[in-house]
C-alpha cells in the first residue's frame, strides 16, 4: 500500500516560510497532501491518510491561537486510530500540547539557535542507526518540558535541551525539536532571512552565524523508517 501523508503546515508567513516544501524532498513516492492550518484551510477526514506530519511555525505554542483547537483534535483522532505522526519544532511541541496539555511546554531559557550535538538516549526503528551525537539544526524559543508524563519516552537530548526527540510509548508518534529537514545552506539562508526580520535575540542569531557548524544529514533516513511505520489500532483513550 503507497503511503499517503497528510501534511499540517503551520507557517504564518507562507511567503517566507515553507516547511512543506522542505521535508518534500524526502518524501519520495509517497502521495501528499498539505493543509496550511493557520490560514483555516480545511483539515480533511484521516481516514485517507497513512501518516500525518505536523510543522515548525513562527508562532509560539505557549500564546494559544484559535486554529490549535482544530490541529490538537485532529492529533488526538490520530492518535485514536493508530495513524504514524510525525512532529518537527513547533510539530514536537503541538503533539505534547494535544496528547498530555499545554502545562507540559515551557520557554527555552536561552533560546536554541544554530546546531546542536544531540545525544542519543535510546534507539528505536526512528533513531536505530542515527550518529551519536547526532548534529543538527535548531532554531526554538520554546520547548516541552522534562520530565514528561507517560507514557512519554525521551529518545534524545541535547546541552540545552533535554527532551529533543520523544516518543509516545512504543506508539509510532515522534516528535523532534531540531530542523533535520533543513540542510546546511538552506537552515544559513534561514538564520539569514530571521536575522533581517527578527525584532528579538539578533545578538544570538549573529553569534549562531559566526559559530562553526556542523551536520549531519540523515533526514532522509528518518523519513523513511517513518513513512515505514505502520498504523496501529488502539482502544485506550489518547
Amino acid at each position: 500500500m503507497q503511503s499517503r501523508l497528510l501534511i499540517l503546515d503551520n507557517a504564518i508567513h507562507r511567503h517566507l516560510f515553507r516547511p512543506a516544501a522542505h521535508w518534500r524532498p524526502y518524501l519520495r513516492e509517497a502521495a501528499v497532501d498539505v493543509v496550511n492550518v493557520p490560514s483555516g484551510q480545511a483539515i480533511p477526514e484521516l481516514g485517507h491518510y497513512t501518516h500525518l506530519l505536523l510543522t515548525g511555525s513562527e508562532t509560539s505554542i505557549l500564546e494559544p491561537k484559535r486554529w490549535f483547537t482544530s490541529e490538537a483534535g485532529t492529533i488526538r483522532e490520530a492518535a485514536r486510530r493508530g495513524i504514524p505522526i510525525l512532529g518537527s519544532c513547533f510539530g514536537h511541541q503541538m503533539l505534547v500540547y494535544a496528547l498530555s496539555g499545554p502545562e507540559h511546554l515551557i520557554r527555552s531559557v536561552p533560546p536554541e539557535i544554530g546546531w546542536a550535538s544531540l545525544k542519543i538516549l535510546e534507539r528505536d526503528e526512528l533513531l536505530f542507526d542515527a550518529p551519536d551525537p547526532w548534529h543538527t539544526f535548531v532554531y526554538h524559543f520554546d520547548e516541552v518540558s522534562f520530565p514528561l508524563p507517560e507514557p512519554w519516552r525521551v529518545l534524545a537530548r541535547s546541552a540545552q535541551c533535554p527532551a529533543h526527540v520523544i516518543r509516545y510509548g512504543d506508539r509510532p508518534i515522534w516528535g523532534i525539536q531540531a530542523h533535520p529537514e533543513l540542510p546546511l545552506a538552506k537552515a544559513r539562508l534561514f538564520l539569514v532571512l530571521y536575522l533581517l526580520l527578527a525584532r528579538r535575540d539578533r545578538r544570538r542569531l549573529v553569534t549562531a552565524m559566526r559559530r562553526p557548524s556542523r551536520e549531519d544529514r540523515i533526514a532522509d533516513r528518518l523519513v523513511d523508517r517513518f513513512l515505514t511505520s505502520k498504523a496501529r489500532s488502539y482502544r485506550s483513550r489518547g
